[in-house]
């Protein structure tokens, strides 16, 4: 006897499980999900000690270390020239997926529309549906993936409550333009739609490329909730923090749905990282970081028949391999896995109709050895 009426009846386990599990199975090479592997800077950890060691190990005020927030306001006011207080307008979180999770319960209502663009990262849709919105999914455009903006028009309408951008882009590693954000402020300008941005990624760009925050336009910003996380910019995906920030008005109704659901996150490592922000400077080369393994495993796999679709931000590098396969994506990314002991992720997955371009998602944020190792076996396929 089941007498649960599921509120997500299609929602199985998700395909990072699914991939880093086949992974370990058949000791391959683990580039399917999205973390760093290696370690973090140990300045930090011994930060998080020493605060372990000096007693702050109770609870922190609900919106977080207000010395964090204060710190995390000039560093958006000196990055994006954008003004928050650090009293009513920013929250501390644990990690990006609940402040979107959050964000979402606090405004959505049944039978409101978002839109969102596909591939869409896997925890979006499932926010939206269980709360009874309806996800309206406008494809980027393959294989640069960029937004058409006459395509979200076309889906607006008065049931549309919020518009669901990313960038940079996961899975895609595309960005988001001045010129993007211009014409999204142009099609909201007169209108009650929101935005919710996630920007987890803001770090890590390539080739020169500056992130383009919604913060920095202020028709996007009084209207929008921004998304952040510690776990990409400070290589600790498992301390699960974040921090979002929005209008006081906005702020007001996620802060209760956070305090009901998290109530305040983890203390030592809020101080830990205030003060490794404060003294150590830790955000100026984490996309020189990056770009240096991004060309590092893109010069490995050169003499491979993959294609490569250009990376221009996050740590994921997307492959076409249509001229080595017929199979879909699915069966090809465990096929590397099985045969070839190396795991991706099918970029199909995060589309609603399960698109296949024939494209798989690489993890590149791991040592150079390994990454290496893992061009040398995409060579030979």
């Amino acid at each position: 006897m089941n007498p649960i009426n599921s509120k997500l009846p299609n929602v199985g386990t998700t395909i990072f499980t699914k991939m880093s599990a086949m992974a370990n199975e058949h000791g391959a090479i683990n580039l399917s999900q999205g973390f760093p592997g290696f370690e973090a800077d140990k300045n930090l950890t011994a930060l998080v000690t020493k605060y372990l060691n000096e007693g702050k190990n109770q609870y922190a005020p609900m919106p977080g270390l207000l010395e964090l927030r204060v710190t995390l306001c000039n560093y958006l006011q000196k990055t994006y020239g954008s003004e928050i207080n650090p009293n009513s307008e920013i929250t501390v979180t644990a990690g990006a997926t609940q402040a979107i999770y959050n964000t979402i319960s606090a405004i959505i209502r049944p039978g409101d529309e978002v839109i969102l663009f596909s591939p869409a990262y896997d925890c979006y849709a499932p926010a939206i549906e269980v709360h009874g919105g309806i996800p309206v999914f406008v494809p980027l455009d393959h294989p640069d993936y960029s937004i058409n903006w006459e395509a979200v028009k076309k889906q607006m309408n008065s049931k549309t409550k919020l518009i669901l951008i990313n960038s940079p882009h996961n899975p895609t590693g595309s960005l988001v333009t001045k010129k993007d954000l211009e014409q999204l402020q142009e099609i909201v300008s007169g209108t009650e739609v929101l935005i919710l941005s996630d920007e987890v990624y803001e770090h890590i760009t390539f080739d020169g490329a500056n992130h383009e925050s919604v913060l920095a336009y202020p028709e996007l910003k009084k209207r929008s909730m921004v998304v952040y996380s510690f776990g990409k910019s400070l290589h600790v995906t498992g301390w699960k923090l974040g921090f979002c920030v929005a209008p006081e008005w906005w702020m007001d109704e996620f802060r209760k749905m956070h305090q009901y659901t998290v109530f305040s996150c983890n203390s030592p490592m809020q101080y830990a990282i205030n003060d490794y922000i404060l003294n150590h400077k830790p955000f100026g080369d984490t996309s020189e970081f990056y770009e240096r393994k991004r060309d590092l495993f893109l010069a490995s796999i050169k003499e491979s028949r993959f294609k490569v679709i250009p990376c221009k931000g996050t740590y994921f590098q997307l492959l076409d391999y249509s001229e080595i396969s017929d199979m879909n994506d699915v069966e090809f990314a465990e096929k590397l896995t099985k045969e070839h002991g190396i795991a991706s992720i099918p970029v199909s997955v995060f589309y609603p109709d399960l698109e296949d371009n024939k494209v798989l998602r690489f993890c590149f944020a791991k040592e150079d050895d390994l990454l290496i190792k893992a061009g040398k076996i995409l060579c030979t396929i």
